[in-house]
Order: C-alpha cells, then structure tokens, then sequence
C-alpha cells in the first residue's frame, strides 16, 4: 500500500468526522495557543527586566537595608535607628579607594494632590549623585540640586505614571505649576522619561505594596525629604531612617567594572566598621541583581510552561481515547484490509497519521489564535512579546502530543488478527 494511499485514506476518515475532530483537536487548540502566550508573557518579562537594569551600569552597586535579621534587635524588634548609617557616613562611602560616587536616597509614601485629582505615591529624597548613577532621565523640566535641597526650597519631579495621572495629556507641561505633597505645596521642576518596571532602582519603596517603578514616584531633594516627608534630622551627623516614616537605601558607583569586587568588599567593611554589623545592609552589584531578576522570570516562564503542558497532556488523553474508539468503529475495515495483504506497518501508519493530522491542525489553529493573545493580555494589563520560538515550541508540542498519545490506539489496530476483525460484530 503506498503511502499516497495511507494519506488519502486519513484524510477521508478525518473529512467524514469533522466535528469529531475539531472536538478532540479543541483542546490541541487551546494547549498550544497557550504554550504561546506563556512563551510571549515570560519573553516580555525577561525583556522588561533587562530594561529596567539596562538604566544602571554595571559599575553600579546597591546598598539596601537587609530583609535579615542582622539589623533587628533580639527577639525580632524594630530596627535601631543607632546602627544605621548617618548622611555623611553613607556620603563618605566615595572616599573608598574603589568607590567613585554614592548616591544616597530615603522613602516614603504620601499623598500627592493636583487640583481635583490625588493618589497615594512613594516619594524618593535623593541626592545629585543618585539621579546620575540611576540614570533618571527627563521629559521635559529641570533636575533639582542638592544646593536647593540644603536651602529646603520644596520641589519635586514627577514620574511619568504620576505626572499623567495629575495633569492628563498636558503632562509634559507640568513644570512650574503647583503640586501639594503632604499638604504642603511643591513646584514641579519636571517629569521624568516613560520606563516601565522598577528601573533598577535600590529602594524600598515597593515595600507595603506600593510600585517601586520610577514611573510611579516623585522624587524631591534628600533634605526636604528628611525635614518634611519622613520627619527626620537633616543634620549630616543624623542617623538615616531605616524603618517606620521613611526607609534608606544607597547606590554607589565602582571605579570601573574591574573594581566592582573590590568596591562591595571595601563597602562591606566600611559599614561594618561604623554598625559593627555585617547584615545590616545587603550589598550587590548591578549585574547579580540583574541575574537574580532574570531567574525569577525565567521559573515563572517555566511554570506557566508546565501548566500549558499539563493541558496538551489532557488533550493527548482525549486524542487517545478518540482514536481507541475509532480502531473499535473501524475493525471490519482493519481486517478486511489485512486479508488482502495489508501489512501491520501500513495499518499502524495510517491511525498514527489520523493523529498526527489531528494535532497538526489544532497546533495550527492554535498558532493563528494566538494573534489574539495581545489584545487578550491588553485587557489584563499583561505585557505579551511574540517571539519564533514561542510559535515553534507550541507547534512541536500539539505534534509530539499527537505522536505520543496516537501510537498505542495505532499499535493496538494493527496488532488485530484478520479473523477476529472480520467476524467482529
């Protein structure tokens, strides 16, 4: 039996169930149109992730207040005030031999007001340095100095989340109007660039639930922040925040890539040396954070994967089960050509095939559905990246799922003897 015959044979046994088939191939449908969404939504991630980290060298190091229990008291207290690091400790960090400039920055959440419209955001005190290590780049305005900040004038920028969200589409307009933080009125020097993401910023502004994304931030000098958002001393001597009104982090620059192992080392022994302790602060460079980042999305991609996969295997099940029904409709047919010189190949063939097809075609399907999945994940607020490999991976998977579950109803059709199938009922 040539296999010209074998192929027109699955194809009439598919035409003549047609709803049968787009029945068992639904669920093919379904698995690889998911297989390509997950794909897309964990690329988007990865991308989103190296976006956020792209905006910091990788001379860059972050100084964070450590999630450990080195900075609490016995028995899980509050943090003390009196092992922090003070301003111009934290400042001095740039007189280390491997360490160029630090930027220094303290957080809290406020209220932010505009005419009729108000939101609750996390407004970041920093310094000259931070802004330039961090990259913040403006859409329109001016940067504030630190010389304004030793002065307290109140000014701020705005991110571009918040800048919107205040003044609409007039939101690049907004330097020179009126902002009121805290109650306290604020002029708007400028907005910041559209990011998306955290930006790779070292801060604890996410903590609590709130978005640690430049977007959604308003940063104002570090001194006005100490004297009028978190309610500290803005004196160079005074212990920074580490918890309750406001929360301290820091960003410091290496010499040059080279140095950078060097630069945590001097770091962690200088802290060490004011706090006397070692986990008071965690120390990392860019590109760990980076990595770390990564890893998280890429096991987050790998489970969506398994959940999709989980559903190819149902469908693989119901392939099966149809097919062993198929082989039950179709004995007579399996003897008949059996007796005249049909070999056992030939019949193990032609079911496979009919699987094989059937799959196929859900993959298809599955794969033309998937130009949906933006506008689907749009309505989520879920990014979504397409990619080639996202398209092959759920084709393959509808075609192995087909040859995997197809063989065992194919094998049993052909392992019938002609007798028994000729004088089946």
């Amino acid at each position: 039996m040539r296999i010209t015959e074998i192929a027109r044979s699955v194809l009439y046994s598919v035409r003549s169930n047609k709803f049968r088939a787009l029945l068992t191939s639904l669920g093919i449908i379904i698995g690889s149109f998911t297989i390509i969404m997950v794909v897309g939504i964990g690329k988007a991630g990865e991308d989103s992730v190296s976006e956020q980290y792209k905006r910091l060298s990788v001379e860059t190091i972050t100084i964070s207040r450590s999630m450990g229990g080195g900075g609490q008291f016995p028995g899980g207290g509050a943090f003390s005030s009196q092992t922090s690091l003070s301003k111009q400790q934290a400042l001095d960090l740039a007189t280390l031999e491997h360490v160029r400039d630090v930027g220094i920055s303290v957080s809290t959440q406020t209220t932010i007001a505009y005419g009729q419209n108000s939101e609750t955001v996390s407004v970041l005190g920093i310094n000259d340095a931070y802004a330039d290590i961090t990259n913040l780049s403006l859409a329109s305005g001016e940067y504030f100095t630190d010389e304004e900040g030793s002065m307290r004038r109140k000014v701020c920028i705005l991110g571009y989340n918040v800048a919107v969200q205040l003044f609409g589409d007039d939101w690049d307009q907004c330097p020179g109007e009126t902002v009121k933080l805290k109650g306290l009125s604020f002029t708007v020097y400028g907005a910041l660039e559209r990011v998306g993401g955290s930006a790779g910023l070292s801060t604890n502004a996410g903590r609590g639930g709130s978005s640690s994304s430049s977007d959604d931030m308003v940063f104002v000098p570090y001194d006005v922040a100490i004297k009028y958002t978190t309610g500290g001393s803005t004196s160079a001597n005074a212990r920074m925040p580490m918890g309750g009104a406001g929360m301290a982090s820091y960003v410091a620059l290496a010499n040059d890539i080279g140095s950078v192992s060097a630069a945590i080392t001097e770091i962690k022994d200088y802290i060490y040396d004011v706090t006397g302790n070692d986990n008071l602060y965690a120390v990392a460079d860019a590109g760990s954070t980076l990595s770390s980042a990564l890893q998280t999305a890429n096991t987050m991609s790998t489970l969506l994967i398994a959940v999709a996969a989980i559903v190819m295997i149902v469908s693989g099940i119901g392939i099966m089960n149809v097919l062993m029904v198929a082989v039950k409709e179709r004995v007579r047919e399996i003897g008949i050509l059996k007796s005249i010189g049909a070999s056992r190949f030939v019949i193990l063939m032609e079911f496979l095939l009919e699987a094989i097809l059937i799959s196929v075609i859900g993959g298809l399907l599955g794969i033309s559905l998937s130009v949906l999945a933006p506008n689907v994940l749009e309505f989520f607020n879920i990014d979504f990246s397409p990619s080639a490999g996202g398209l092959i991976l759920g084709f393959c998977f509808s075609a192995v799922t087909g040859i995997f579950f197809g063989f065992y109803p194919a094998w049993k059709a052909s392992s019938l003897k002609p007798i028994e199938a000729l004088n089946d009922e």
